[in-house]
């Protein structure tokens, strides 16, 4: 006969004795069964680098054999590895390595491919020639002419849209590519010292393609059209009208120049002519510009141009005559401008806000102001892109 502690009676023992009971069963039957998935899943790995094997060999059928198989063990055994071919190319010694983390690391491919390539080999290589041949690979290249080679590429003229194209050769040029140098560079010569931290940007490449700025390679171009009264006949019998239609042009360059022209001559014509500052066309403006950020996040272009200086021959066939002084006066142009985006292109649509004529006069120093009213006449002007603008790299970034 044995004594029961108070309070604790026979059904209460056999209570607690039947739960723990049941719940060492339940623990001994989750580590089976997750012995038994892990079991499952190396096998299906087997299976399946095996028919990568078979696959890489040209034993089609039994690759895919051992593919059948290993998916019907695990559905989704394909993305839980990854597999990289070996420098040599002929199959043979395949690495193979397990991609536990696959969400993470195509998040930021760029530490993806870093990480691919340090694994293959112990040197760094951005890339392996597919074909065997006697000349000298890019691959031998230090690092430190790649990357000369591809502010090349950018230029002055901030061609990043051949840099991305460059990108996508193989891993080694998107890593490449993606070196924050390079897109440091090309910041501050769009925003010169306003862009010296990247809050709120994650990195210098996120501030160029979402930061407001215009764009290089190309021209804003707007086209305006309106109906004019013409005179009268001589008989008074009709009166013509005319329908009158110009083109305005604005070109940005990435060193604070711009090019201003108002001309009826259609784009096929003018564009090519404005791909330099020297462009052969007297009615041309000349100018500066700067980009303006407000307190409600609306960007703005402002911009003061004016007309190509001309030295004047000197007249000899009247110096001994007396002539009537001229006042010389310089004369400038201010225009505002408001920069958004339009469709599924960004940073393509330049909206007029301001545009005055200044005239100083040289001999009192007074200026005149005439400020014109922005009506209809004024119509957006939309961005085309010219690729003989970025044809020629002329100098480094």
């Amino acid at each position: 006969m044995f004594e029961l502690a108070p309070g604790v009676g026979s059904g209460s023992l056999e209570t607690r004795s039947c739960r723990a009971g049941a719940r060492g069963s339940f623990l001994k039957a989750v580590d089976t069964k997750g012995k038994q998935e892990m079991a499952k899943e190396e096998k299906a790995r087997e299976l399946f680098l095996k028919a990568v094997e078979e696959e890489q060999n040209g034993a089609l059928y039994e690759a895919i054999k051992f593919y059948r198989r290993a998916m019907q063990l695990v559905p989704d055994i394909e993305f839980k590895i990854t597999y990289t071919r070996s420098p040599d190319g002929d199959g043979v010694g395949n690495s193979y390595i397990e991609d536990n983390d696959d969400d993470s690391k195509m998040a930021d491919l760029l530490s993806y491919f870093q990480q691919q390539l340090t694994v293959q080999e112990s040197l760094l290589k951005l890339c392996q020639p597919e074909l065997e041949s006697s000349q000298t690979h890019i691959s031998v290249l230090p690092m430190e002419v790649l990357m000369y080679i591809f502010r090349w590429v950018v230029s002055s003229d901030l061609d990043l849209k051949s840099l991305e194209q460059l990108s996508q050769v193989c891993r080694g040029f998107y890593i490449c590519a993606r070196d924050p140098e390079i897109w440091r560079l090309a910041c501050l010569k769009v925003w010169g010292r306003s862009c010296i931290k990247l809050v709120p940007y994650t990195s210098w490449r996120e501030m160029f393609l979402e930061r407001p700025r215009v764009r290089f390679d190309g021209v804003y171009i707007s086209k305006t059209t309106y109906i004019r009264q013409g005179e009268q006949s001589l008989d008074g019998f009709y009166r013509a009208w005319h329908q009158v239609e110009y083109y305005r042009y604005i070109r940005f360059f990435p060193d604070g120049h711009v090019m201003m022209l108002t001309t009826p001559e259609e784009p096929q014509s003018i564009v090519p002519r404005l791909r330099t500052r020297n462009a052969r066309t007297d009615a041309v403006l000349l100018g500066h510009y700067r980009l303006s950020q407000d307190t409600d996040n609306q960007t703005k272009v402002f911009a003061v141009i004016t007309k190509k200086k001309e030295e004047k021959p000197l007249d000899y066939k009247y110096r001994y005559f007396r002539r009537v002084p001229v006042q010389e006066a310089d004369q400038s142009f201010h225009v505002g401008l408001q920069l958004c985006s339009s469709g599924h292109q960004r940073f393509n649509k330049l909206i007029w806000i301001h545009h005055s004529c200044h005239i100083t006069y040289k001999s009192t120093g007074e200026t005149a102001v005439t400020a014109f009213e922005i009506d209809k006449m004024y119509t957006p002007l939309f961005f085309s892109r010219a690729r003989s603008y970025t044809a020629f790299s002329e100098r480094p970034l």
